[in-house]
Formats: structure tokens, C-alpha cells, sequence
């Protein structure tokens, strides 16, 4: 096993953006107050065996008995680590969103171009969505499942990636590597790209994970109006 590598600039900025919490649990209640390092193990257990479920049958499909089935467990041990199933799916559709909206944090004067910090992070974009499959594509397959307070944090991190994103388009267009018209219109059309990859991507396909991104991060430049291959 590798040893884990120090927090870089973006993983800091990501860990601050916060899920929507729910109010506190009270006293009382045989419910778990707080996540702790403690109870972490039994968490991570209860949500990849949720994440699977949710993957294979769908949100409607799967209930808390089936996952705690899948643990060998009773559903009163999954109902002590979590408030109900919409929490858990919440719970696994967060980290996707902050690691692929996070891809423009730290990205500063380093040297390149415009231009080419676009392109990184719209490769980076593709990665990390295909490296929380299954989770990646829960928003886009069901998105009516999710809380109105979820969905409004979840905007907040999305307007902030394009707030980061835009004017490093602006500025690469005014440079003369990028060709388009509206900005917004443009930047949601290339980012779109990796979000219809719940339709149709296979871990065991045809392309391995990194031929995929680098493909679909040339077909995203492309929508920018590349002028030269880089």
C-alpha cells in the first residue's frame, strides 16, 4: 500500500466545503450523535454496501433492510450511524461533486497558459468522475431524490467552479488559443461531457480510465474552440 501523500492545496480548499448537515441528534435516542474515528469503519462499510445497492437497483428499489442484509446486519445498526436512506445517498453523492467541482482549486501562476490550466482541469474534471463511479453519476441519474438543502449546497459548489472557470476562458480567448461566443453557455456545454458518461461508461470497457479522459478532455477543448492541439 502506498503511503498517503501530504493534503495539497486543493484537497484543504475541497475539505472546506461542507455537506449540508441535518440537526443535531438528541440525547437519548440510540442514535450516533457525531461521526468519530471510532465509528468511521462502520460507516464506510454501511455506505459501500448502500452505493452498490443504489448502483444496481436504484434509489426507489433499495431499502435500509436490504443494506443492512448485505451487512449481515439489523436495520437498527445502519438507522444508528444515519437518519434514513436519503441521508446515505446524499452522503455518497457529496464527495463526487466536491472532488470534481475542486479541480480549479490552488491553479495559480505556475507558468502555463490559460489555455492549458483549462485543459487540465477539464481532464481532471473526467477523472474524478470516473474515479467515484458509481457515486458520480447518482445526481444525474436521480436527481429528484436529493433534499432542497442538498441541492442548493451542491449549486454553491457548482457556481463556484465556474466562477473559477470562466475567466480562465475569457482570458485564454483574449490570448487567442480559445474560440468561442458566450462564456457560461460555453463552459456548461464542455463540462457537460463527463455528466453523460452515467448513459453509457463500464469500468471493464473498451478504454482504460485514462485513455477515456484524455479522449474526452480533447472532445471538451474542441467545444472551447481549441485553435492548436497542445
Amino acid at each position: 500500500m502506498q503511503e498517503a501523500a501530504a493534503p495539497s492545496a486543493q484537497t484543504s480548499a475541497a475539505a472546506r466545503l461542507k455537506k449540508p448537515q441535518r440537526k443535531a441528534v438528541p440525547r437519548d435516542t440510540g442514535r450516533q450523535r457525531k461521526p468519530n474515528a471510532a465509528t468511521d469503519v462502520q460507516r464506510e462499510r454501511i455506505l459501500a454496501a448502500a452505493s452498490t445497492l443504489f448502483a444496481q437497483q436504484g434509489y426507489a428499489n433499495t431499502t435500509i433492510a436490504q443494506i443492512a442484509q448485505v451487512l449481515g446486519a439489523t436495520k437498527p445498526f445502519v438507522y444508528y450511524y444515519f437518519h434514513d436512506k436519503q441521508e446515505l445517498f446524499e452522503t455518497l453523492s457529496w464527495a463526487p461533486t466536491v472532488a470534481c467541482f475542486s479541480v480549479l482549486d490552488g491553479v495559480g501562476n505556475d507558468g502555463r497558459s490559460a489555455a492549458e490550466q483549462v485543459q487540465q482541469a477539464l481532464g481532471d474534471l473526467v477523472r474524478a468522475t470516473i474515479a467515484h463511479y458509481p457515486c458520480a453519476f447518482f445526481p444525474y441519474k436521480e436527481p429528484q431524490v436529493y433534499s432542497a438543502k442538498y441541492l442548493a449546497a451542491s449549486k454553491r459548489v457548482a457556481n463556484r467552479f465556474y466562477d473559477q472557470l470562466c475567466p480562465l476562458l475569457e482570458q485564454a480567448r483574449a490570448e487567442g488559443d480559445l474560440q468561442f461566443e458566450d462564456t457560461k453557455i460555453t463552459a456548461l456545454a464542455a463540462c457537460s461531457l463527463p455528466g453523460f458518461l452515467y448513459t453509457w461508461y463500464r469500468p471493464d470497457g473498451r478504454l482504460p480510465p485514462e485513455d477515456l479522459a484524455q479522449l474526452l478532455t480533447g472532445l471538451a477543448m474542441r467545444v472551447l474552440g481549441l485553435q492548436q492541439e497542445r
